[in-house]
């Protein structure tokens, strides 16, 4: 299979529960951390999609961009990666979490550069747990059959996936910029702000 490109996807579809605000609507420097990550992406990518949930394509902020709407409910970040491989096929995608406050042009670069020419993934090793990095990885064409299969086998964790699967795992270049947030703690400690 020739494949076409590298598309970049935010995924923007979580609940945001335990952040108590969406996450994706929160402020950096007068714009929303979406529009951060779409135009991050937008410079080391062919294109750029969001990830979202049926419920909120029409939410302002994303309507934005273009859209890709999870085919697959109650399943995570995974639903959202699945639906992307399957709605471009012939192509190699960057997935990104919209929840990185200090992810950078060069850790993306970096990554889409030591991409393995042949393994399913690439991905970061984290470097807090040493675990790879499900939500700041390459997902290549094709590697959808391998998602499936881990689906049926009732394996919906990202990170999981890829510990029991043929990944190839990078250092970060800067050992902060996989950090996430995901609760009004770890906001008050980032660059980021609640809307008012």
């Amino acid at each position: 299979m020739t494949i076409d490109s590298t598309y970049g996807l935010v995924l923007a579809g979580g609940k945001s529960r335990r952040m108590g605000s969406d996450k994706a609507l929160l402020l950096r420097d007068g714009r929303s951390q979406l529009a951060h990550m779409v135009a991050l992406l937008d410079q080391v990518t062919d294109r750029v999609f969001v990830s979202t949930r049926g419920d909120q394509q029409g939410e302002s902020e994303r309507s934005q961009y273009l859209q890709i709407v999870d085919r697959y409910e109650d399943i995570g970040p995974i639903a959202g990666i699945l639906s992307a491989l399957e709605e471009h096929p012939k192509t190699d995608w960057l997935v990104v979490a919209c929840d990185l406050p200090n992810i950078d042009e060069p850790t993306l670069q970096y990554l889409i550069s030591n991409r393995s020419p042949d393994k399913p993934f690439t991905a970061f090793r984290n470097s807090h747990d040493d675990l790879p990095e499900p939500l700041c990885s390459i997902y290549r064409s094709g590697c959808e059959s391998i998602l499936k299969q881990f689906i049926d086998d009732g394996i919906v964790c990202p990170r999981k996936i890829l510990i029991r699967s043929d990944t190839e795992l990078l250092i970060q270049p800067n050992p902060r910029s996989l950090d996430n947030i995901n609760t009004p703690d770890d906001l008050q400690r980032s660059v980021l702000e609640v809307a008012s």
